[in-house]
């Protein structure tokens, strides 16, 4: 035999029982201010994406691209620490557009590889990216003394 007690059955009887609430530690979202808009940090990391790519038509350093890359998405973890994956595609996806309008429009045009090495040069702004929000995570729990 079941018991029916053990299932729990709405009822439209007002209830006194007060709703449980979380704890505030899990109901914060960290370094998030109300009124704040990311737009200028997503501006600002189209804006070094580009400048990124065009540095990487100009000079055609693969090394050189990946460490602006690293350093832009460093500044942008540290900055907004909140899901820094964001900043690898903000900043990544306007390296190989900026290789294509410099296909499109220049006459030296890049090569196959270093289309393709612009995929690549992403990647480092993912330590960027991580190390930035790492480092912020710290340097807030170092205000707070903890």
């Amino acid at each position: 035999m079941v018991d029916s007690t053990q299932y729990l059955v709405p009822s439209n009887e007002p209830s006194n029982e007060r709703p449980v609430e979380a704890p505030a530690a899990m109901m914060s979202q960290p370094n998030l201010r109300p009124g704040r808009s990311d737009l200028p940090f997503y501006l600002l990391g189209a804006l070094a994406g580009i400048g990124t790519g065009w540095i990487d038509v100009a000079v055609d350093d693969l090394l050189f691209t990946a460490l602006l890359v690293l350093m832009a998405c460093m500044l942008l973890g540290l900055l907004r620490p909140r899901w820094p994956w964001r900043w690898v595609v903000v900043v990544g996806i306007f390296i190989p557009l900026t290789e294509l309008a410099a296909y499109l429009i220049r006459t030296v045009k890049p090569t196959r590889a270093q289309v393709y090495g612009s995929f690549l040069a992403s990647l480092p702004g993912f330590a960027g990216a991580y190390g930035g929000a790492v480092v912020r995570g710290v340097i807030e729990n170092l205000r707070q003394g903890k």
